[in-house]
């Protein structure tokens, strides 16, 4: 009679240290049956991930993408998956992954030939940042959100287009340069209207100041003058207020004060870009 319970505790004992080893044989069993890629060549893997990426399948593609660079670090099927899957990121609307995948791309490929779509793709992934996701349906003015996004994109573009001043890209992004400089001049003319709304006069005047001095030729100088015409006024500054009103009126004659751009104004190569689709997500 005592001999049963020792037997039940031997088996158990023996069942608890198989445990382990056949939940492990099993896992990896499962995990094998369900990895078709497993035997796949690099040029397999690069087509796959291709094709997922051209059906809109961004998340599969960014799996075969790095599996081939995981699988094959070398060779140009995983240099050019590097870069491929920073835009897919961007498609599956995960930014900050785009930027971490393009950036690394640049530190790894300094003088790769495709580099500047790398410098591109930062910029563009910034720029949809700073325009968000609601105005693409319903319009809203851009210059009012933190400009932290839009400078992000103006300083990607700015690389860009210093490295690179060949580069196919580069009259794309002076075209989205000057949009995103007039949104940034914007933002600095609705602070200094809330900083004279709060009678923060010196304030107001100095916003309209910086935005003479660093905006010049967008179409937010002229409100800047006029927030600093009414500034001195307030402050008792009568002199400076006259200076910047003939000022305002000696540019308004000669018609130096320009139009302010649109979206829609942007080049024949954000067209085609536009059209497609290749900023959109």
């Amino acid at each position: 009679m005592l001999s049963y319970p020792r037997i039940d505790m031997i088996w158990l004992r023996l069942t608890l240290l198989l445990l382990p080893v056949l939940l492990g044989t099993g896992c990896a069993w499962l995990e094998d049956q369900k990895d078709e890629t497993k035997d796949w060549s690099a040029s397999k893997l690069y087509s796959e991930a291709s094709a997922a990426l051209d059906s809109g399948d961004y998340q599969q593609a960014i799996e075969y993408y790095e599996k081939l660079e995981a699988r094959f670090p070398f060779g140009r099927y995983a240099m050019q998956a590097q870069l491929d899957v920073a835009y897919a990121y961007y498609r599956a609307d995960e930014p900050d992954s785009a930027i971490a995948a393009a950036d690394r791309f640049i530190k790894l490929h300094p003088q790769n030939p495709y580099v500047d779509y790398a410098y591109y793709l930062k910029g563009i992934v910034n720029y949809n940042r700073s325009v968000g996701f609601i105005d693409r349906f319903i319009p809203t003015d851009p210059s009012q959100r933190d400009p932290g996004a839009a400078l992000d994109s103006f300083q990607d573009f700015g690389q860009l287009i210093s490295r690179f001043p060949d580069s196919k890209y580069g009259a794309d992004a002076r075209q989205r340069m000057l949009y995103l400089r007039n949104n940034l001049a914007k933002y600095e003319i609705h602070v200094a209207r809330y900083y004279m709304k709060r009678s923060a006069f010196l304030a107001a005047a100095n916003r309209g100041v910086f935005v003479v001095e660093r905006f010049q030729r967008t179409s937010a100088v002229k409100d800047a003058l006029k927030i600093m015409i009414e500034a001195y006024t307030k402050l008792g500054m009568d002199d400076l207020a006259e200076d910047t009103r003939r000022v305002l009126a000696l540019n308004e004659a000669r018609g130096r004060f320009l139009a302010e751009p649109t979206p829609e104004e942007i080049s024949l190569g954000r067209k085609i870009w536009d059209y497609m689709e290749l900023d959109k997500n």
